[in-house]
């Protein structure tokens, strides 16, 4: 059977994309062996907030003293918090399987594989059928970084280390966790283990945590999970996995922890191998399915987004990537822009941040200026966060003000941060800024406080 367009991947990218063309009238065809929604629906950005949110509730409830309110013998139940998570996203996946059944496209729940050209496009085969289609969209998304540490394979195996998946799952609380990597994955989920009762042990190899965030919001960031009782072993290299034993090298010396449960978290890599790329001769660069702002690859109707191009791993940019796509597979000129990309830690506190850091701005030489501002120059921030260390940052260029970045740790930081994307989209300055109207109290005052003060 023809179709117009065949998408391999039924995450972020692969059903939007799947959605969009659907409605548009392209015949389409969805190839998903596991389940529809990808990683983000059903292993990753969606549970982790579930079972984040839970350990938000307990949070609070155990700090209600400091606001009036004094609760006696609360606790979590993680049972009772897993057995939500599944129930939210079996919900939401029944959701998007309902959105694309409604635009008419087929789904398959089968491996899709590439296996050549043909006089009318692209030939895709599964354990049961062939198929052809006239475009291809890959949306093949992303695996674990499985790291060769002596020992990690054997741990996998026997269930001692997990990964971001396994780790949802697990029915009981261990009563002490080390976490691999300081990275996003890493400290939500640190964060949640530490709320419902473990140990936490967080081993990272860099210097600081939080990846690219901000030095000072990293700082921040690590000092308020130090305080809830989160240990943190920074510039350490993990050199061996044993029985119930992390072994790590750090300043010349070599320490061993116990662990009752390990979570590996250092990052993840894009599934493109055995997906029969070389058969039609797809360009790969690393493992990364190369793309150009169109999403087009460097075959004729063949394009690519998500976590497969390995550019931005986040599900908000895999969903403008797959509308990229589609818009130009229709005809209508469309490009991606990643300048005002925004990405959010959803710990206690959040970080946010979008556009140009300082770092990134000193390394292409743009003349810069900087302003920070703490989050209880706000309200609301204030009134709702008991002794709130939050601070929101803002770069901008110093000749023309226009806003470059904006970086911000402190709760609701996650639900401001789309705005500041919108300002730096727009390429607004300073002033710009100042001329909006607020609502008030909301702690997003703070983007025109920070305005004020310039």
């Amino acid at each position: 059977m023809i179709y117009d367009l065949i998408v391999l991947g039924a995450g972020p990218a692969g059903y939007i994309a799947a959605e969009r063309a659907g409605n548009a009238g392209l015949k389409t065809l969805i190839l998903e062996k596991n389940e529809v929604g990808g990683v983000c629906l059903n292993e990753g950005c969606i549970p982790t907030k579930t079972l984040l949110y839970s350990a938000k509730i307990f949070d609070s409830a155990k700090e209600g003293k400091k606001y009036g309110v004094v609760a006696k013998e609360i606790a979590i139940d993680h049972e009772a918090v897993v057995k939500r998570k599944d129930s939210v996203v079996r919900s939401l996946t029944g959701g998007v399987k309902a959105k694309l059944k409604k635009s008419n496209v087929t789904i398959v729940s089968e491996f899709g594989q590439l296996s050549g050209r043909v006089e009318d496009g692209y030939r895709v085969i599964t354990e049961k059928s062939a198929y052809i289609g006239k475009r291809l969209l890959l949306a093949t998304g992303s695996t674990p970084i499985i790291p060769n540490i002596p020992g990690l394979k054997e741990g996998l195996k026997g269930g001692f280390v997990l990964t971001s998946k396994e780790i949802l799952d697990l029915k009981t609380i261990p009563q002490s966790l080390v976490v691999i990597g300081g990275g996003v994955i890493g400290l939500e989920m640190a964060s949640y283990f530490n709320s419902a009762g473990s140990k936490v042990t967080v081993v990272e190899m860099l210097k600081h945590i939080g990846g690219d965030i901000d030095p000072v919001i990293s700082e921040i960031l690590l000092k308020n999970h130090k305080k809830k009782g989160i240990e943190f072993r920074l510039n350490s290299k993990v050199v061996n996995i044993g029985d119930k034993s992390v072994t790590f090298e750090s300043g010349g010396e070599t320490h061993s922890i116990y662990a009752d449960k390990i979570l590996l978290s250092v990052g993840r890599r894009p599934v493109t191998d055995g997906i029969g790329l070389e058969t039609i001769g797809v360009e790969a660069i690393n493992g990364k399915i190369k793309t150009d702002d169109r999403g087009k690859t460097n075959l004729p109707e063949v394009y690519a987004a998500g976590d497969c191009t390995g550019r931005f791993m986040l599900a908000h940019a895999a969903y403008r990537e797959a509308e990229v796509c589609v818009n130009n597979m229709l005809g209508k000129k469309d490009l991606m822009r990643y300048n005002a990309m925004p990405s959010v830690i959803y710990t206690n506190p959040e970080v946010a941040s979008v556009g140009c850091t300082e770092q990134a701005a000193k390394a292409s030489g743009i003349n810069y200026e900087t302003a920070t501002l703490s989050m209880r120059y706000s309200g609301r921030y204030t009134a709702e966060n008991e002794d709130g260390d939050g601070i929101c940052k803002i770069i901008f260029d110093k000749a023309s003000k226009k806003i470059l970045g904006v970086h911000m740790v402190g709760n609701y930081s996650s639900e401001i941060i789309y705005g500041a994307a919108m300002m730096i989209e727009m390429e607004m300055r300073i002033r710009d800024i100042k001329e909006i109207v607020f609502p008030h109290p909301t702690v997003s005052e703070i983007l025109r406080e920070i305005a004020f003060e310039i």
